[in-house]
């Protein structure tokens, strides 16, 4: 048995280069081999949010609080609030974070395939964001 205390592993400030605005990543776990899981709290603050990404074995979101938005590739923005679960399918690629006034946190879990767990794409524009383009390319 391995129990990780609460305030044992620091938080981080997300990369820049793969998400917008100020995001806080708290580690939760990441289980030894020969499992393959990894999850962690992250806190969007208003306006912030994830690039465009893809799992290799999907990921799915547990909304703990405040107000968030996810969207698919093609699809629409989509409101996710506190008790929402949301799975995003292997390779499946997405985006999510908070709305432009409200905070949103999530516990993001996701297995490992091959020591990866996301493979990083390009920013979501402000157009995406605000939900004027669907997710098609458009800018």
């Amino acid at each position: 048995m391995d129990i990780k205390r609460c305030g044992s592993q620091p938080s981080t400030q997300a990369s820049a280069e793969w998400f917008t605005g100020s995001v806080r990543v708290d580690p939760l776990l990441s289980a030894p081999e020969p499992a393959r899981v990894w999850g962690a709290s992250v806190t969007f603050e208003p306006g912030a949010r994830t690039a465009w990404h893809t799992h290799p074995l999907g990921q799915t979101l547990i909304v703990t609080a405040g107000c968030g938005w996810v969207q698919n590739w093609g699809g629409e923005r989509t409101t996710i609030r506190p008790g929402d679960v949301v799975w995003f399918a292997p390779g499946e690629k997405h985006w999510h974070g908070a709305t432009t006034n409200t905070a949103m946190t999530h516990i993001a879990i996701q297995e490992q395939l091959n020591g990866k767990v996301v493979d990083w794409l390009e920013k979501v524009s402000d157009d995406q964001y605000s939900g004027s383009s669907a997710g098609t390319g458009k800018h």
